[in-house]
């Protein structure tokens, strides 16, 4: 028997079940189109909620750090220094947040990884959302601490759990996604912040589909409930709305200061690459200058959403422009999306892993970027698709 005949019986059953992945290429910028696998088609499937991803300002500020820094920082910022930029970058964040200060890391999914093991270990607890991200998950996992999982958007079942556990546990944490990827919904982060605070408990929220999104000229999700210096850790990515790469936790500067002395992938990785870090910062300025792309996005989103209702499709609870459109089994959901590609429309399937079984779907996401023709065209596609398939 091979050593690796384990793996082709695994992916050939994927393949059997419609869950196997298939990624397209793509070979143009990310936009309201692009050109995937050679074909130009409407891209309805990544999270560059703002357009900034081709945005001529963040592309110039990438270009003239590289002139002024080159490409990379060549060690972990704790052995080689840091840049100037780098903490220009984690000054402006955290003002930009309303948080005392910031700290940056490589990715959005390096960050909650670092952070809760940093913050909590054996013998303590963790209260986590049941629908939280992977990242969390493994984040929790990797920490040694005793996982409590409460009911999705619950907080009166968080603190049932909460004094089930009374007394069992030297520190704790509540953490959840802020607006959950997947459906998105929307956590109840002003009743989970009563809750810590009268159980003297550290809160965090993974802010990654809020920032750019919610609040004042996209914020987040802390200003979007008025909590500037309530939440104790706000975790969140450059990697969406701002489109480029890298984490962040803002907050409390005692926690900020303690994840840059235990940290692991800020101790143990380089730092975010200098172009990455300089287009970051022009997508604050961006922000801080008006709130233009942010109301773009929710005046697009409001409207497709409310057509596909109308035209007959399940688009769950969404209270953001992250549009489900659940279609239940994941031979359905490949089947739809091919049907798309073949219009001229680029929506990838979801299912299990990523989802739970039997909520498969397709994730649209909606864009800044996006025309109102481009909106009306695609409305036009997934109609005829969900015809044919009997979806509607």
């Amino acid at each position: 028997m091979n050593r690796f005949d384990w793996m082709r019986k695994e992916i050939s059953n994927l393949k059997s079940k419609g869950l196997f992945t298939n990624i397209r290429t793509l070979s143009s910028p990310q936009g309201a189109w692009l050109t995937v696998d050679g074909k130009e088609v409407l891209n309805f499937c990544s999270n560059n909620y703002l357009g900034f991803a081709n945005h001529p300002r963040l592309v110039e500020a990438a270009k003239n750090a590289i002139d002024t820094y080159g490409v990379g920082p060549a060690a972990v910022r704790t052995i080689a220094g840091t840049m100037d930029l780098h903490n220009q970058l984690e000054e402006r964040i955290a003002r930009f947040k309303g948080a005392e200060a910031a700290i940056t890391f490589q990715s959005g999914f390096s960050a909650n990884l670092g952070t809760i093991q940093a913050l909590v270990g054996k013998n303590d607890v963790i209260f986590s959302d049941e629908l939280n991200h992977a990242s969390i998950i493994d984040g929790c996992r990797l920490s040694g601490a005793r996982i409590v999982r409460y009911n999705h958007c619950d907080p009166n079942h968080l603190e049932l759990v909460i004094k089930e556990n009374e007394d069992t546990f030297k520190r704790a944490l509540i953490i959840t996604d802020g607006v959950f990827s997947m459906d998105g919904d929307i956590a109840p982060l002003d009743r989970l912040h009563e809750i810590a605070d009268g159980y003297d408990i550290l809160l965090a929220v993974d802010d990654a589909h809020g920032e750019g999104v919610l609040g004042k000229s996209g914020r987040g999700i802390v200003d979007h409930f008025g909590l500037h210096g309530k939440v104790d850790l706000e975790i969140g990515t450059f990697s969406k709305a701002f489109g480029v790469i890298g984490g962040v936790v803002a907050g409390n500067a005692t926690i900020v200061d303690w994840l840059k002395q235990r940290g692991r992938p800020f101790l143990f990785s380089s730092a975010m690459t200098v172009p990455d870090v300089a287009a970051c910062v022009a997508a604050i300025d961006i922000l801080e200058e008006s709130d233009e792309y942010v109301q773009r996005l929710w005046k697009n989103a409001d409207y497709f959403k409310s057509e596909m209702k109308k035209n007959g499709f399940d688009i769950g609870n969404s209270k953001t422009p992250i549009t489900p459109i659940m279609l239940g089994e994941a031979p359905l959901a490949q089947e739809m999306s091919r049907e798309l590609f073949d219009n001229g429309i680029f929506a990838t399937p979801i299912g299990y892993p990523t989802v739970p079984k039997g909520k498969a779907r397709i994730r649209v996401m909606i864009s800044a970027a996006h025309s109102k023709h481009d909106l009306d065209q695609g409305l036009e596609q997934f109609t005829a698709a969900g015809k044919k398939l009997g979806v509607i």
